[in-house]
């Protein structure tokens, strides 16, 4: 299967669409869905080109893991959750709707989250729950 460049999260990656930011580096970007399941709810997506775990190297698998693991330690911290779920829907067939491999990091239960890409949320309420997060951000990287 081939990647498809014009994905929105590609778009994102090269500037052309924008995403509210709470973690940068040199191979993962981590930013507020739009369309929240929860308050916090945060993508997780690596740099490398990759429609599903299975197209990803395992360089950049292993890097992602480490960072949905310290993106998680920040949204439980900055949301004040009891609990973190974690998903990734692997492929059109297991619910993913966008063709770049991705992380969800909901902050509680899913039983009481919201249903996926389903409600778009306000700019506010997405920029004060980046705000809290890359603020944890920086009390788990030291």
């Amino acid at each position: 299967m081939s990647y498809d460049a014009n994905n929105i999260f590609a778009k994102i990656l090269r500037g052309e669409i924008p995403a509210i930011t709470v973690y940068e580096d040199d191979q993962t970007l981590a930013f507020m869905d739009i369309m929240p399941q929860a308050h916090g709810h945060t993508l997780v997506i690596p740099k490398e080109a990759a429609e599903t775990l299975h197209d990803l190297s395992d360089d950049a698998a292993a890097n992602l893991i480490k960072k949905v693991k310290m993106i998680a330690a920040a949204v439980k911290s900055a949301m004040q959750a009891e609990g973190i779920t974690l998903f990734q829907l692997n492929g059109e067939a297991a619910g993913q709707t966008v063709p770049h491999i991705h992380f969800h990091v909901l902050p509680g239960s899913i039983v009481t989250a919201r249903a996926h890409a389903s409600v778009p949320s306000d700019q506010s309420s997405l920029e004060d729950a980046a705000a809290r997060i890359r603020s944890a951000l920086e009390q788990v990287q030291h």
